[in-house]
């Protein structure tokens, strides 16, 4: 019998009506396409806030893997409703979006978490979360036939984020991309966002995660995801693979007119 984590956002972060979804997808890719393109994609960076807000945003990253030959995403994502200690990989079978079920690779997932007390597999931070799911619409609509392994960070301290990097960087090949979701600063006013924010977008851009996790570690910077991030970073580092580009830069104000209390978002490749 399939465990399959059901929708929980659907209608609220995205459209319910899986016609309504695909056209909304679809039509942000289309008004987001670069004229870039990157060969040996390692991962990208995105947000997983409401698509009204950051979906153009993430469509400037999904873009990038439209014709791709990928066939496994390790999507990683921060924690919102559930504090635990280590790292979680989904126990059941297949995330369910309104576009329908996805296939997580059990395979993939009993090697990263073979012989470590940090990665484990069960339900911790799976329940509610909204900062994974939202990526798999995207991932439906510009990818064929392909599998997942839907990590959450219940403590993103460099411990481990270390041992998730180097455990990832073994199991890369060239048909996985690894998803790191995450928003950026939240409810400072559109001046002070844009300062905190450039801060990781020019570490991001000097593929200086280092740099970026001793900001998010002294607070100088903020990204909910930022575990993520490094550990993207960093497994791409110890691949092999040492480019990035960041592609937008938003925030909740672009699109509300509201700039007291915005949210930032950011978009970016990582490439060899």
């Amino acid at each position: 019998m399939t465990t399959v984590r059901h929708a929980a956002v659907a209608g609220m972060f995205y459209p319910e009506n899986p016609e309504v979804l695909s056209e909304t997808v679809d039509l942000m890719l289309d008004e987001t396409k670069c004229t870039e393109q990157f060969k040996n994609i390692f991962g990208i960076v995105a947000p997983h806030a409401g698509y009204m807000y950051s979906g153009k945003t993430a469509a400037c990253a999904y873009n990038l893997l439209k014709g791709k030959e990928i066939n496994r995403v390790v999507i990683i994502s921060p924690s919102h409703r559930e504090y635990f200690k280590g790292i979680s990989i989904f126990e059941g079978d297949a995330y369910e979006t309104p576009l329908g079920e996805v296939f997580i690779d059990d395979g993939f997932r009993t090697e990263l978490t073979k012989n470590s007390e940090v990665i484990m597999v069960n339900n911790h931070g799976h329940h509610g979360e909204h900062a994974l799911e939202v990526h798999i619409p995207f991932l439906q609509r510009v990818l064929k036939d392909f599998t997942i392994v839907p990590i959450v960070m219940g403590d993103q301290r460099q411990q481990f984020i270390d041992e998730l990097a180097k455990k990832l960087a073994l199991l890369m090949d060239k048909k996985t991309i690894v998803v790191a979701s995450s928003d950026l600063s939240h409810f400072y006013n559109k001046k002070n966002a844009d300062h905190i924010d450039s801060k990781i977008e020019k570490r991001i851009a000097n593929f200086d995660f280092e740099g970026l996790q001793r900001d998010l570690e002294n607070k100088t910077c903020e990204a909910c995801g930022g575990g993520a991030i490094v550990a993207l970073m960093k497994a791409a580092t110890i691949a092999g693979y040492n480019n990035s580009k960041v592609l937008n830069r938003s925030d909740s104000g672009d699109v509300s007119g509201d700039n007291s209390e915005v949210v930032g978002y950011l978009s970016a490749v990582i490439y060899g």
